[in-house]
């Protein structure tokens, strides 16, 4: 990037914002997890999870079950919330996100398609292996937008979310093919998988997951400058030193790796990836270098939030996160689509 790309900055005022509004969220974030661990069929008092005096059942149930669920939702939901950041700013258009273009049903097709015909895959390399499919199928979604909602040397948010309808039809279809062929056993996994849920959530699956997701992130959040200078235009990105085609493919690559690992073994999460960098730009600005991170500290909150809720209101039984986290982005999304077309841009 040139010099004069670097000039491409957000008012100072807004800049000022930058580590207050990290630093809050942060401080949010952490006593979301300390509620998150405490609440649940064995109460653990906060106190004692400060203190580390724990007896012996509840630091059992705190190591083997809610710590690893808690960070899992941390992960998922900052990927989740980063990709749908990174998809809008590449895009340019703020109704893009990895659910709304198709990318999330095409990984859980590929998920989809592990469970039914690879038969139960289980373990280390189980977990890597439907990352992997998942990842493949996201991949696929990405570049066939890539491919058909191009016009005219640049992307058209109108072809792109045509085009995304059609591969979200498709992949529905073929996950309710697969549900079909599936038996009791697989039906049963297919369907509370599709709905979403953080139920399964084990040490191994935090472990492969964030191998995957972490540098991912991290990638997309280090070509936030870019991204601001995108939002111009390709000529004037071009001009400005930046490589629009290169950032596209890298941008787009790493949103399906991280999608496609969450998906792996969270299910389908709706919505997080629209809601929250919407909330963070229209409290904090549009400046990716902000937007990014502040989105995956954001979406790791309002997913353990979702979390915490879904597997207590209804206890002992367990609500599917993704249903609330749609509860939520569902009103939200036709706040959006009535602020769009009547003349105010989201972005």
């Amino acid at each position: 990037m040139t010099a004069a790309s670097k000039t491409i900055a957000i008012p100072f005022t807004r800049r000022r914002m930058k580590l207050p509004a990290l630093l809050l969220l942060v401080l949010i974030l952490a006593a979301a997890s300390l509620v998150a661990m405490s609440i649940g069929a064995v109460p653990i008092p906060l106190g004692k999870i400060i203190s580390v005096g724990l007896s012996e059942q509840q630091a059992a149930v705190l190591s083997s079950i809610r710590l690893p669920r808690v960070l899992l939702a941390i992960v998922v939901g900052a990927a989740l919330a980063v990709s749908g950041a990174a998809m809008q700013g590449l895009f340019r258009n703020p109704l893009a996100d990895p659910g709304l273009i198709g990318i999330a049903t095409s990984a859980a097709l590929a998920v989809a398609i592990v469970i039914v015909l690879a038969g139960p895959v289980t373990g280390y390399v189980g977990l890597y292996g439907m990352s992997v499919a998942a990842f493949i199928g996201a991949l696929a979604s990405c570049f066939a937008i890539f491919r058909l909602a191009k016009v005219t040397g640049s992307f058209s948010g109108t072809y792109m979310l045509l085009t995304g309808i059609a591969i979200n039809a498709l992949s529905a279809a073929g996950v309710g093919f697969l549900t079909f062929l599936s038996d009791d056993q697989q039906l049963r996994s297919l369907t509370f998988w599709t709905m979403g849920s953080l139920g399964g959530a084990l040490w191994i699956s935090v472990v492969v997951v964030t191998s995957i997701v972490v540098p991912a992130g991290i990638i997309m959040i280090r070509n936030a400058r870019e991204l601001n200078v995108l939002l111009l235009g390709e000529n004037e990105a071009r001009y400005l030193g930046v490589d629009a085609e290169r950032l596209k493919r890298r941008i787009v690559i790493c949103t399906a790796l991280s999608v496609g690992a969450a998906i792996s073994v969270s299910g389908i999460i709706g919505f997080v990836g629209l809601v929250v960098p919407h909330l963070i730009r229209l409290t904090l600005g549009p400046d990716h270098r902000l937007l990014m991170p502040a989105s995956a500290l954001l979406g790791a909150i309002l997913l353990l939030a979702a979390d915490t809720a879904a597997r207590t209101i209804v206890a002992p039984a367990e609500m599917p996160v993704g249903v609330l986290t749609s509860l939520i982005g569902g009103p939200f999304f036709l706040w959006l689509l009535v602020r769009q077309y009547s003349g105010r841009p989201g972005l």
